[in-house]
């Protein structure tokens, strides 16, 4: 493991530790869960946090803006910290390190899922089956959506990756396309 890749782990051990002592885990995973997912999609968003330029406080209020009214205090806290510490370019890695010491707290597997459109409960659960079925693991789904899916979804469970998108799907026809 990389010394980066374990900083990274310590600090998402460290945020564990916290949001199960607050006894707030699951909530707070799931907003910061929600934060990263937004970083992604949001440069601007990740530019300003990365500005050695913007004031913490200036940082920290728009961390605050962005989770809104109800955000959990813990995470709001859990992220300030982080850009504080000059760790806002790690955030999204940080939190998916999170997730992954949840889960192995629960002895869960953690499964990354991108969706072109969010997942009602009963497609959340039949997923769920499915994965759990296919890795012979209890897994815990995390779901992005994510328009550049087109249709389908991609899950990435450890180092496996389910990939049953539409996106694939019209790249494999490019190629048979391209070869016959």
């Amino acid at each position: 493991m990389a010394p980066t890749d374990d900083l990274v782990r310590g600090y998402a051990q460290a945020m564990f530790a916290v949001a199960q002592a607050e006894d707030e885990l699951e909530q707070v995973e799931g907003q910061l869960y929600a934060f990263a997912s937004l970083l992604e999609r949001e440069d601007r968003l990740r530019d300003a946090l990365n500005d050695p330029g913007l004031p913490i406080e200036n940082k920290r209020g728009l961390i605050h803006d962005t989770l809104g009214e109800r955000a959990n205090p813990v995470a709001l806290n859990l992220l300030g910290l982080l850009v504080e510490q000059g760790r806002g370019r790690d955030i999204d890695r940080v939190i998916s390190a999170l997730s992954e010491v949840a889960a192995d707290s629960r002895s869960h597997a953690l499964a990354e899922v991108r969706s072109a459109v969010p997942l009602d409960d009963g497609q959340r659960e039949r997923l769920t089956r499915a994965l759990s079925d296919a890795t012979g693991r209890e897994v815990e789904v995390r779901v992005t959506v994510d328009p550049s899916v087109l249709g389908g979804i991609v899950a990435r469970v450890g180092d496996t990756i389910f990939d049953g998108s539409v996106r694939s799907r019209l790249d494999e026809a490019k190629q048979q396309m391209a070869g016959a």
